[in-house]
């Protein structure tokens, strides 16, 4: 088997796993959820979502974006095969997770009176939020140590982490609902958190890293550049919640709660099911990248790869759900979601174009450079939020869904831009034309699905989807040998 094949068929086996934990999370989600909603009802539901969303915040501000950052410096080390390394820059996240684990720990005890203010309008929860600091110190060790599997490209060991974090949440926190009630909220998060860390640590022990010591000097020369890129992805961060935050209020204002719901429920669909092939992608791809950014023939190459493997994937689930969207929405919502559903039209043809600027906006991040990563993600939030605007105040719900397709259309030009001027970037061919065609299929569709009723929209939607189905299909067996895959597999289930 060529280097090539072997490069596709990591990707596809890495997003096969991750994918596969993305859906066990979304359904685990749920079914906490429900658990919670019966055993605590809406009163329990809010105080559990206050107190995670609160802690959240907390966190997402005082980690400084550690867990996405250092994956690329321990990425780098990795593909560099020096142990010493390697273990340097573990010893540094060490480190590093712990000073700001604790300084998210120790602002949320001393600030528990004015979070409860705050958060309930009442001081009744000091208590809560002090016992809930010490998991943002739980939280960040375990961060570090899922950083180190991540960097080290250990696929098997980061997703049975995972889903042993998530299932083993589950089955804690249910009987500490049932047995405690209200009173059981914050000691299942604390005891969830517990479990996560010491799964985590279970999984990253079977590394083998070379213990380094590292004195203060070292840590400030190893840790400011994962401190720094990690502090502009945190920012950037919150600039898109802050524009988030900024489009509801302003749908609230001109419209109502009512269609703020329908905004949240589309997007919901699209950053949920369509998204989480991203999240899986993302997890093996990024330190892949990282591994290679100092070399632009291979990041050319390991970029084009990744792009060609996320149109192949999603042009296919996107006609799906150009199609039957109407009936997706039911299934997941009710009738009375229905008006998002051309909202949602417009939000899936912007998928593809999130799904080639994607790849190449990674690039910025596996170079280490933070300030233009900085720039061109403020000027991405800055337009976004006013082409939502305008597409709302213009068109309503289906103004935003034409906005997002707007949005990603011109991000997809200036991350190219950004990355061809500074880093000698190119799409090859084969990328080119592999999109332009599913591209065209989904503009069928989407044409398809606005001007053809049943039953003609569903017999003509089927060929147009079975069309984008076999495309993929052939080209990945071109890639990765999926007849010969699948026909293995078949093999040992016939031998076993």
């Amino acid at each position: 088997m060529s280097e090539e094949n072997t490069s596709y068929r990591q990707i596809m086996k890495a997003t096969s796993i991750f994918g596969g934990v993305q859906v066990i999370n979304i359904i685990i989600s749920i079914v906490r959820s429900k658990f919670v909603a019966v055993l605590l009802g809406p009163g329990g539901m809010g105080i559990y979502g206050l107190f995670t969303s609160t802690t959240g915040l907390i966190e997402k501000i005082t980690n400084l974006g550690l867990s996405t950052s250092a994956v690329r410096n321990v990425a780098a080390a990795n593909a560099s095969g020096d142990r010493s390394r390697i273990g340097t820059v573990v010893s540094v996240l060490r480190r590093l997770v712990w000073i700001t684990g604790i300084a998210g720990a120790l602002f949320t005890f001393f600030a528990a009176p004015w979070l409860s203010d705050l958060t309930f309008s009442n001081r009744d929860y000091t208590i809560g939020f002090r016992w809930v600091a010490v998991t943002l110190l739980i939280t960040q060790i375990t961060a570090g140590q899922m950083v180190v599997l991540q960097g080290m490209r250990q696929i098997n060991y980061l997703a049975r982490a995972n889903l042993a974090g998530s299932v083993a949440g589950l089955v804690i926190s249910v009987p500490i609902y049932y047995i405690w009630g209200l009173d059981g909220i914050v000691p299942a998060i604390i005891v969830s958190s517990i479990v996560a860390l010491l799964i985590s640590w279970y999984f990253s022990s079977k590394v083998s890293i070379e213990r380094v010591r590292v004195d203060k000097k070292t840590v400030i020369a190893e840790g400011s550049d994962m401190v720094k890129l990690g502090f502009m992805l945190s920012l950037s961060s919150l600039i898109a919640m802050a524009s988030s935050y900024l489009i509801r209020i302003y749908i609230s204002h001109k419209g109502s709660v009512d269609e703020v719901g329908l905004y949240n429920a589309g997007f919901a669909i699209i950053n949920t099911y369509v998204g989480m092939v991203f999240t899986a992608m993302s997890t093996d791809y990024f330190p892949r990248l990282s591994g290679v950014a100092h070399d632009i023939g291979k990041t050319r190459e390991v970029i084009n790869q990744q792009a060609e493997v996320a149109i192949l994937i999603l042009a296919p689930i996107l006609a799906v759900f150009l199609i039957f969207i109407t009936w997706v929405v039911i299934l997941l919502y009710s009738t009375r979601f229905l008006p998002v559903v051309n909202m949602i039209h417009w939000a899936a043809l912007a998928i593809f174009f999130k799904a080639a600027s994607w790849p190449i906006a990674y690039l910025i991040i596996a170079k280490g450079d933070s300030r233009t990563f900085f720039l061109s993600e403020l000027a991405v939030h800055i337009y976004m939020l006013g082409f939502n605007i305008l597409g709302y105040s213009w068109y309503g719900l289906e103004g935003l869904g034409i906005s997002y397709l707007a949005g990603y259309a011109l991000y997809l030009i200036q991350v190219f831009v950004i990355v061809r001027t500074k880093y000698s970037f190119s799409f090859l061919w084969e990328f080119v034309r592999i999109t332009g065609i599913q591209f065209l299929l989904g503009i069928s569709c989407f044409l398809v699905s606005r001007f053809l009723s049943s039953p003609y929209l569903y017999l003509v939607g089927t060929v147009l989807i079975s069309a984008s189905v076999y495309l993929s299909y052939r080209e990945l067996d071109r890639r990765v040998g999926l007849k010969m895959l699948i026909a293995d597999k078949f093999l040992k289930k016939k031998q076993n």
